[in-house]
């Protein structure tokens, strides 16, 4: 099953989304004219890698490793910041693709009800929440944790809470035939939670090493569930006029 747009209409327009859109695309085609092994070297640099983030590994030795292997990148200092600049990059033409259809289908209504800053900042806090979900599960993790899934996933589980009966259109695939068909949100985005959980017990996910990073997924999703209702902007009061004075 793949959504590819809803029936929810916005009052204004995503420039958020768009503009992380853009931001995720312009990158990804910088990662493509690089040539080999300087493309793999970059994910190395500015990828999210638990083990150098919790201290297990220094950044000085990272360095060297990747000025002997010819690298132009240096991880960013402090290492901490790799979490913000692993959200854009991404790994394939289905990797982004995935992560900004996504994005653009679910975060356009986010942001009309957070507006434009407030959802950018919910969006780098539920995206931190989610790396950190994942390297708990991975401290000795060596492999760089990339893309925007778990700040998308705080979008999902943000869209969860505040459009449940949006209705949203769906390739469905059964065995041999597509058809089209209209799910509510609620469904659609917990289906797509409980398969996050199941690739979960994949042994090879605890230790980072089964190459989708899904505790950031489920992380990412509660975290956005979790926190939507606190940064949504407070409705002013009406003021009651006392007329006969």
């Amino acid at each position: 099953m793949i959504p590819f747009r809803d029936e929810n209409p916005t009052r204004s327009f995503p420039i958020v989304v768009v503009g992380l859109i853009a931001a995720n695309v312009v990158i990804f085609l910088y990662e493509l004219v690089l040539p080999r092994p300087q493309d793999q070297l970059f994910m190395y640099a500015y990828g999210a890698i638990p083990a150098l983030i919790v201290g297990h590994v220094g950044r000085d030795e990272l360095v060297r490793e990747l000025m002997a292997r010819g690298a132009s990148f240096t991880p960013p200092d402090p290492v901490w910041l790799s979490v913000f600049t692993s959200m854009f990059l991404h790994g394939g033409l289905m990797h982004i693709g995935a992560n900004m259809l996504y994005l653009w289908i679910f975060g356009n209504n986010v942001e009309d009800v957070l507006g434009h800053f407030r959802f950018l900042v919910f969006y780098f806090v539920c995206g931190t929440l989610a790396a950190g979900a994942q390297i708990l599960m991975s401290l000795h993790s060596n492999v760089p944790m990339i893309g925007a899934s778990g700040a998308i996933a705080g979008v999902l589980g943000a869209y969860y809470v505040k459009f449940p009966r949006a209705r949203v259109r769906c390739l469905v695939f059964l065995f041999f035939f597509v058809t089209v068909a209209m799910l509510p949100a609620s469904l659609v985005l917990l289906l797509w939670f409980l398969l996050q959980v199941l690739n979960s017990l994949n042994p090879g996910a605890m230790g980072g090493g089964g190459g989708v990073a899904v505790f950031a997924h489920i992380g990412g999703f509660l975290a956005g569930w979790a926190l939507i209702r606190r940064f949504e902007p407070r409705r002013r009061r009406p003021v009651l006029v006392d007329w006969w004075r």
